[in-house]
C-alpha cells in the first residue's frame, strides 16, 4: 500500500540514488498538498462522506486542486496582445525587395540544339 501512495509502483528506477529523489519528491508534493488544505474545495465522490477543510485527504485536495489554481495569484505579469505588430502599410510599396541568388550551375552546356548535336557527334 505505501508503495502506491508514495508514487513507487509507476515509474521504473533502477538507480538506488534516484529511488531517494524520487522518495524526497513525493513527500514534497504531499507537503504541498497538506499546506493548500484549507484552500482546496471538497470534491468528493458520491460514495464518500463530506469531511471539513481541514480534514482532507492529499487526494481530495488534488481533486480540488484544479479549482484552487484560477483562485491563486500569479507572479507572472499581465498576458501580452496577441496580435501581430503593424507592419508594412497597406498600400505603401516594398522599397527592398527580396535578393535573388544565382541557381550556381557548374556544367557549361550549349545554348543551341544544333551546338548540342554538334558535339555530341
Amino acid at each position: 500500500m505505501f508503495k502506491q501512495t508514495l508514487g513507487w509502483a509507476t515509474p521504473k528506477i533502477r538507480d538506488p540514488h534516484a529511488a531517494d529523489r524520487w522518495t524526497w519528491l513525493i513527500i514534497a508534493a504531499h507537503t504541498q498538498l497538506r499546506l493548500a488544505r484549507p484552500l482546496a474545495l471538497d470534491l468528493r465522490r458520491p460514495w464518500e462522506r463530506p469531511c471539513p477543510p481541514e480534514r482532507l485527504t492529499p487526494a481530495r485536495v488534488r481533486r480540488g486542486f484544479r479549482h484552487l489554481r484560477g483562485r491563486l495569484t500569479l507572479p507572472a505579469g499581465a498576458p501580452k496582445p496577441a496580435v501581430p505588430g503593424p507592419g508594412r502599410p497597406r498600400g505603401s510599396k516594398n522599397r527592398a525587395p527580396a535578393r535573388h541568388h544565382d541557381v550556381g550551375k557548374t556544367v557549361k552546356r550549349a545554348a543551341t540544339l544544333t551546338e548540342r548535336h554538334e558535339q555530341a557527334d
